[in-house]
């Protein structure tokens, strides 16, 4: 894929941050973003939820100064969560291309030089990618990889049954996401949600096939995705795709039925359960086969 870096769409980098992020890894998800890109965004909108630890408070610093490129630094007082804090960053943002990244994932350095001019290539409103996980054991571009569909039809057809986008890789059109409502708070599942009414809203959607972020996924990803509480969440979020028909009711008692077992089952279990039931269903034999 060839690419045009001379003139480009002016974006900015939207990425939350809160009191349990790593400093380091905060300061290297930063930099990916930022100085490693072939694409530099134009403008770095950092949104701090809640206190911060002295080791964050000085990266937070080194951000409002300048060094990882322009930045606009906005503080909330109190932990809200990350649905109202990355809403305040969406609207805050000059920039109508605005493009996600979180504290703790790496950037690849070719990401918005391959995002960036397709989506003002195909006018879209939202466009993701695949990406790959790693960890402390497993170094960026050994792990599983994720993937997506990449086209609009096959978007909406599989997002009754699973999220199609990788919530850490995708560039947004920010008036088309605030005419649907932004982020909402819906634990674990705002970008979900985010998806849904952007489908119903008329976006323009599309996945590319390359990997452009490496995904950290720590020892108790899984375990946290977990419990009542989530369940609760993947109910509220089913009720609401039925009554806006993107489901029917077959798929409603399915989805809830499959949810209900993966937020009970244990943390191993929905570690395979994942690798198994969605990850599988558009990988090809040969990359599932690269994928370990």
């Amino acid at each position: 894929m060839t690419t045009d870096t001379k003139h480009h769409a002016p974006f900015s980098v939207l990425m939350p941050l809160w009191g349990g992020d790593d400093p380091d890894w905060a300061a290297r998800a930063i930099a990916s973003a930022t100085l490693a890109q072939q694409l530099r965004p134009d403008l770095l909108v950092l949104t701090v939820d809640g206190p911060l630890p002295a080791p964050l408070e000085e990266l937070v610093a080194r951000v409002g100064a300048g060094e990882f490129g322009q930045a606009l630094v906005l503080r909330h007082d109190a932990h809200r969560g990350i649905a109202p804090t990355l809403q305040d960053g969406l609207r805050a943002a000059p920039t109508e291309l605005v493009a996600r990244a979180d504290a703790d994932d790496i950037c690849r350095p070719e990401r918005f030089a391959l995002q960036i001019p397709r989506m003002a290539r195909d006018d879209l409103d939202l466009l993701g990618s695949a990406m790959r996980e790693f960890s402390d054991r497993v170094p960026p571009g050994k792990g599983p990889l994720r993937e997506r569909p990449l086209t609009q039809q096959d978007i909406e057809e599989y997002l009754p049954h699973h999220a199609p986008f990788h919530h850490p890789t995708v560039v947004l059109r920010r008036s088309t996401t605030l005419a649907v409502g932004g982020y909402r708070d819906l634990p674990l599942l705002e970008d979900y949600w985010l998806w849904e009414r952007m489908m119903l809203g008329g976006a323009r959607m599309a996945n590319l096939p390359e990997v452009l972020v490496d995904y950290r996924v720590d020892e108790a990803l899984f375990a946290r995705r977990g419990g009542v509480r989530l369940l609760a969440s993947d109910l509220r979020l089913q009720r609401m795709m039925l009554a806006d028909r993107v489901t029917t009711p077959v798929q409603f008692l399915r989805n809830v039925v499959l949810r209900a077992g993966y937020r009970l089952a244990p943390g191993w279990v929905r570690r395979l359960g994942y690798r198994r039931f969605v990850e599988s269903r558009h990988q090809e034999p040969e990359r599932r086969a690269d994928a370990g």
